[in-house]
């Protein structure tokens, strides 16, 4: 594709260089480079600043990513959104080509869908959110804003799941449970009962 609209990654860890292979298969932008606070170095991109560099980035480059993952802070993928959309900033939809997203599905702006995620009908997923490697999202499945849904985790029908969630690889969420903002749900969990908003499963 000519002429592909560059885009730069806000984080450069493992998920950063993850996000960025999904990125070059789906082959609509070409990265810019990567913001990040840690000098790494890499083959093919560079590190092109910090945040303090992105309002300046912004007369350069139009498109965003938040690319950092969820573990250590529920809430700095939706600090790091806000910024950009405050710096106006466009975060374009990223789906993998080796992805199944059902036509009947929505995708919120700024969210990743990764290598083998299968979403199936009726399925919405909200803005910034990362739907890992291999994870399910089933039919009539709500999944809040800024919500990290790890590998292989399996979300079941009816399932919602609030916004600034984290959902451990493995896990499984029953049909039609809810889970709560600000959850965390470790690896290999399953989940057969409502969870409040902030509980942590460990």
């Amino acid at each position: 594709m000519k002429n592909k609209k560059k885009i730069i990654l806000i984080g450069a860890g493992g998920h950063g260089i993850s996000s960025a292979d999904v990125i070059e298969q789906e082959n609509k932008f070409k990265i810019y480079g990567f913001i990040d606070d840690k000098k790494i170095n890499f083959k093919r991109y560079k590190i092109v600043g910090t945040d303090k560099e992105l309002k300046k980035l912004r007369k350069t480059v139009s498109n965003a990513l938040v690319t950092v993952g969820q573990i250590k802070n529920l809430f700095l993928r939706e600090k790091i959104y806000n910024k950009l959309k405050n710096y106006k900033y466009n975060l374009p939809t990223i789906v993998s080509p080796l992805a199944y997203v059902s036509k009947h599905a929505t995708i919120g702006e700024g969210t990743i869908i990764m290598h083998g995620v299968i979403i199936n009908s009726h399925a919405k997923i909200g803005k910034n959110c990362i739907i890992n490697t291999g994870a399910i999202i089933e039919h009539d499945a709500f999944i809040g804003d800024s919500c990290h849904i790890s590998t292989r985790s399996v979300i079941n029908g009816g399932v919602i799941v609030g916004k600034n969630s984290f959902i451990g690889s493995c896990a499984i969420i029953k049909q039609n449970i809810r889970i709560g903002r600000g959850c965390l749900v470790n690896a290999k969990k399953f989940i057969d009962k409502n969870k409040k908003n902030n509980s942590k499963i460990l």
